[in-house]
């Protein structure tokens, strides 16, 4: 219970700006959460799809590949359908391959969405801790100025003291809001590799498919 006490009296004491650092940082949790909930969602289904394909290209069941890939949202389902669409009719590795990219480049943006905000949150918020400081500082110096030289000192202590609230707040918001933005990056960066490579395991077979076909 007095650790309650002592967290609602850093806050009460930290003046106007602990608000909207609090605000900022509210926003940047939600962000977070939304963020992991997709893209653990986008990786569990991009998992379960690639089960199911990879057995049916490495057995040639293109069409049912096709099939599978054209009626699924995943991710990776729209990567590899933009491949076996052309796998058929398109001889060259290199037309595939673009067509692939192009999906990919296409989905990147969408995993990446709203994440660069949690960074942008942990910038606000340190910059808004430091701009409560400074303003409680001038506001320390304006107090202390007409007060009695004999409480001069203690005055101006004890107001430093909670200018420096707002920073300290500001820092402990910004700290785990950079930390989450640097987890959220490389999963989407693990999520993106996924697809890569899922995309160039596709190729392959299909190469080797098309040289079965040439020497036959």
């Amino acid at each position: 219970m007095d650790f309650f006490y002592t967290i609602v009296g850093f806050f009460a004491s930290g003046g106007m700006f602990m608000y909207p650092i609090l605000l900022v940082f509210a926003v940047g949790v939600a962000i977070a959460i939304e963020r992991f909930v997709t893209l653990g969602m986008v990786t569990n289904k991009n998992r379960v799809v690639w089960n199911q394909v990879q057995p049916m290209l490495a057995n040639g069941q293109f069409d049912e590949a096709r099939d599978l890939t054209g009626d699924d949202e995943s991710t990776i389902s729209q990567v590899l359908h933009m491949g076996l669409t052309l796998q058929g009719g398109v001889r060259r590795r290199e037309d595939i391959e673009i067509a692939m990219e192009e999906s990919l480049m296409e989905i990147v943006p969408r995993l990446e969405k709203r994440t660069p905000y949690v960074a942008l949150a942990s910038s606000i918020a340190t910059l808004l801790g430091l701009l409560g400081t400074i303003m409680g500082l001038i506001q320390a110096f304006t107090a202390v100025a007409n007060a009695n030289p004999a409480e001069k000192a203690d005055l101006l202590s004890a107001s430093i003291s909670v200018a420096m609230n707002t920073t300290a707040f500001g820092l402990m918001v910004a700290i785990p809001l950079l930390i989450t933005h640097a987890v959220l990056t490389s999963r989407t960066g693990d999520i993106v590799d996924s697809l890569e490579m899922a995309s160039v395991k596709a190729l392959n077979v299909f190469s080797r498919r098309a040289s079965r076909s040439v020497a036959a």
